[in-house]
This record gives C-alpha cells, structure tokens and sequence, in this order.
C-alpha cells in the first residue's frame, strides 16, 4: 500500500480525502493549524454558500480560465455536490437568489463535523498543527518541529494569500519557487475597489447599500448589490467583475466601471417616465417616478456634472450607465479569495506538477478565478473529487 500525504485542510483536501481509495492508499492529511476547515469555517459567517443552483453551462460560465475550469466541474457539477452532501446528512436548500446552503438547522461547524467525521471513518489519519516547510536532500517533506516525512504520492492544497487568520497566506510560494515552479504573485479577487467619493457624499452615504444593479465593464455584465465604503464599493456585483478589473489594473492607473440603476428598465422608459412626471424638482422626479432611493441620488449626483442633472435625455442615459472611476483593488488580506498561485502551465491535465514527481496541488493554492456565491467551495471540491479519481486509477504497488 502507497502512503499518500494531503497538505492542507481545506475543501478541496477534505473532498480528495474523502473519494481516495484506502485500500489503495493509506492517507495521512497534515494541517498547520489546530483544525481543519478554518477558512470554510470563516466563508460560512455570513452564510455557507456551498455551491450554486444553476444549469452546467450557467455554472460554468463565470469560472476563469474556463477551459481549465469546465473540465472539471462538468465531472463533478453542483447536483454531484449536493447530493454527497446529502449522503453525508448534510440537507441543502436553494436560497432566492440560487445560492444553495445548509438546512438552517445546521450551523457551519456541524457541516464541518459532519465531513471530518466521514473521513474519519474512513480511516484517513489527521497530523494536526503540522506545519510543512519544504523537502529534504532525499525529496522527503519537512515539518516544522516534526520528523520528516517520506511519502510516495503528495498533494497540495494549502490554499491561497487572503484570511491569513486561517492559515491561508501563501508563504508557500517561495518554496515552490525554490524548485523552479513559476507562481504568479497574488492579487485580491472578490473585493473592494478603491474609488476617491468626495467628503459630503461618503458622510452621508457610507454603509448604505445599492440594490437590484447591474455593473458594466467590457461588456461584462454583473448583477446584484454594491455597499457604499469609505474605501470604494463592495459587495457581490463588483466581486463578479473583480478578476478582469484587477487584469487592467496590472497596466493602468484607472479603471471606468459603469453602474446600470434601473437594470430592468430600458433608457427609453426612463426618458418617458422622466418627461411625463408632474414634479417640478429633478430630485423628486427621481425618488418618486424612478424610484431611485436617496443614495442612487447621491451618486447621481456625484458622478455627473449640473448639466447632466439637469438634462432629462443625459441624466436617463447616467442613470443606465454611471462612470464609476476605480483606482485600487483593496489589501489582499481582506479579500474573500485571491488571484495568482501555481501557474497552470506548471501542472499536467492530472494536477501534477510537470518539475516535482509525485506532487500534485489542487484548489486555491492554483491560478483561477471563481466568484463569491458558492463558485469557489464547488471549484475546490470538484477538484478533490477529479483527482481522487484519477489517483484511485492509478496501477499501485
């Protein structure tokens, strides 16, 4: 029997560690921290958006580099996911805006549970507060404070550089690179960007959500909410956008989004709606006969000159198409998830990395994009579950 080491605690470790045939392989999964799933633990605050609720080829789409991506979540889809989860006494739900949770009786930590224990029953060995620092001259792996390891198969997935809190900070980087792997810096991706309001419009409007918008930008489309910051805009309408703005922002300065208040009403039915109102005050026309709420106003009127505001066929054209001007994504730490990690081009079509035998290296700790809403836990897992697959079809000795 092959002794097969898993580095890291995550969803995808977990999901490998899961599918791996034992009688195959005799599993050892080593966390530096105290336990495993810190940052799925920390994802499932606001809600555990476990996967999302839609056809293949929708749930597909948002993922970058799709044609990396595809391949891997058509073998393993959001159906796949829930009914493992199921399996497990996991219940799920669709919530309204398709996102698929746990029943609400069920917290994050009991999620958890429910998986470690699973894995525990399948005899997978946890070594725990392990943290795992390199290679010896023999290519055995070293642990800080513990013996070297020798492992005949080693996956990675020790994730990204966002939530160093967890665990999760990247600092494995200069080690791979140290075996020659190209790693791309990381970068904040599902974050905050930057942009400079001015003083009277942040007073009176930080904190306050944008709802029911739709963002633009190179015709990429968005739709959701945004939260007004002190910082710039958040929320998960510029978190869908956040990998092609940061991509820009590798060589320019600035980058122009623009925000569609009234997504579900064309330009011409704002202008008739606009010319056909009894009020008499700009202001007005907008919070009664548009609906606008007084922070859409607010922003009106900080993105657009007097002339404009004053203009019914401008100001119908601002409010479908509001230049919003991003100067900065915010700090990688505070990002839900990061951009870089091992270049795709240093892994075969298996995960294997092509310049360290035996090694290979699943979820984050890779270079791909997914957006908030469930995509990143479903991309984690469906990667574990691929390459167990794969590993269990392996001829063992």
């Amino acid at each position: 029997m092959k002794k097969l080491t898993i580095i890291g605690g995550g969803p995808a470790a977990l999901m490998l560690a899961a599918q791996l045939d034992t009688a195959q392989y005799q599993v050892t999964l080593c966390e530096k921290k105290k336990t495993v799933g810190r940052k799925f633990l920390v994802a499932g605050e606001g809600g555990l958006n476990l996967t999302y609720n839609a056809s293949l080829d929708a749930l597909i789409a948002p993922y970058f580099p799709s044609e990396f991506m595809a391949p891997i979540i058509r073998q393993f889809t959001n159906e796949d996911l829930i009914n493992w989860l199921n399996d497990l006494g996991i219940l799920t739900f669709i919530g309204s805006s398709n996102r698929v949770f746990p029943d609400l009786a069920l917290k994050p930590i009991e999620v958890l549970n429910k998986i470690v224990g699973h894995l525990s029953t399948r005899g997978i060995k946890f070594q725990l507060n392990t943290k795992w620092v390199g290679w010896n001259a023999e290519g055995h792996l070293c642990f800080d404070g513990f013996e070297d390891m020798k492992a005949d198969i080693v996956v990675f997935a020790m994730g990204g550089a966002s939530w160093k809190v967890t665990g999760s900070d990247g600092a494995w980087h200069k080690v791979f690179e140290e075996r020659g792997v190209r790693v791309q810096a990381f970068r904040a991706a599902n974050c905050a960007f930057g942009v400079a309001w001015n003083k009277q419009f942040i007073a009176t409007h930080e904190g306050k959500p944008l709802k029911n918008i739709a963002l633009t930008y190179k015709h990429h489309i968005a739709k959701g909410e945004l939260v007004i910051s002190k910082f710039g805009l958040e929320g998960n309408a510029i978190y869908a956008l956040s990998q092609k703005i940061q991509a820009t922002l590798l060589t320019e300065e600035r980058v122009v989004i623009h925000l569609d208040l009234k997504p579900t009403m064309t330009f011409d039915q704002i202008s008739t709606k606009y010319k056909r109102s009894r009020q008499s005050k700009v202001t007005e026309i907008l919070r009664k006969d548009l609906n606008l709420d007084r922070t859409s106003i607010g922003l009106l009127k900080q993105c657009s000159d007097k002339d404009t505001f004053l203009n019914p066929d401008l100001l119908a054209a601002t409010i479908k198409a509001v230049p919003i001007t991003i100067h900065a994504a915010d700090v990688l730490d505070k990002a839900i998830s990061s951009l870089g990690g091992i270049a795709l081009t240093e892994i075969d079509a298996h995960f294997q990395c092509k310049k360290i035998p035996n090694t290979y290296a699943i979820g984050e700790m890779l270079d791909w994009y997914a957006p908030t809403g469930g995509y990143l836990l479903q991309g984690c897992f469906s990667m574990g579950f691929v390459l167990a697959k794969y590993l269990n079809g392996l001829e063992v000795s």
